[in-house]
């Protein structure tokens, strides 16, 4: 069965705790569009991630979360010296952290910097119609010139979610693929 890929750049989360230090008190983001999941939208604010060895502008992502989380690709990550593990989005325990800086002041990050796991979003329906579950790995067969099989694909299922897998650029480059390219769950 063939579902949507999409490849998402580096970017930001914020807690309302960073965003009130970053860009001053009580501040709300500003929606520039939405994202393929209900509910997320690309911001028109922007952060400074400063690592050991460089820096990067990343845009941040909306609404506000419980915890920061930055989103980064391995050359991304090693363009700011930081080792970076690959994880589900949300597990930041023993994972690096950075310094963000924000038009009214700066945030040093303990934890939060990751290489976002390749998953599949999708709602409970498509879940059951692809016979899975959430947490389920299962492997997905792109097409084209440079078709590669994704192996390690986390499920990701929720009422809140729609249909798509998510590979950050460098995947998605090396496949040949883009946006709404169609691709086959194997599992």
């Amino acid at each position: 069965m063939k579902l949507p890929i999409a490849l998402s750049n580096k970017h930001i989360h914020l807690s309302q705790a960073d965003i009130d230090v970053l860009f001053g008190q009580g501040y709300e983001l500003t929606h520039k569009k939405d994202l393929s999941q209900p509910g997320q939208f690309a911001c028109e604010e922007m952060v400074e991630v400063v690592g050991p060895k460089g820096s990067t502008k990343m845009r941040v992502l909306g609404p506000a979360r419980p915890e920061s989380q930055v989103e980064v690709s391995l050359a991304d990550a090693r363009g700011l010296g930081i080792a970076v593990p690959v994880r589900q989005s949300g597990d930041t325990e023993g994972t690096p952290g950075c310094k963000l800086v924000g038009p009214k002041g700066e945030v040093e990050m303990t934890k939060g910097v990751i290489v976002a796991a390749r998953h599949i979003h999708m709602s409970l329906e498509d879940a059951e119609r692809f016979g899975v579950k959430d947490k389920d790995v299962v492997s997905v067969q792109t097409t084209g010139e440079r078709a590669l099989l994704f192996n390690n694909v986390l499920v990701r299922a929720n009422a809140a979610f729609a249909l798509e897998m998510h590979v950050d650029l460098e995947e998605g480059n090396a496949a040949g693929v883009k946006n709404g390219d169609l691709v086959e769950l194997v599992k």
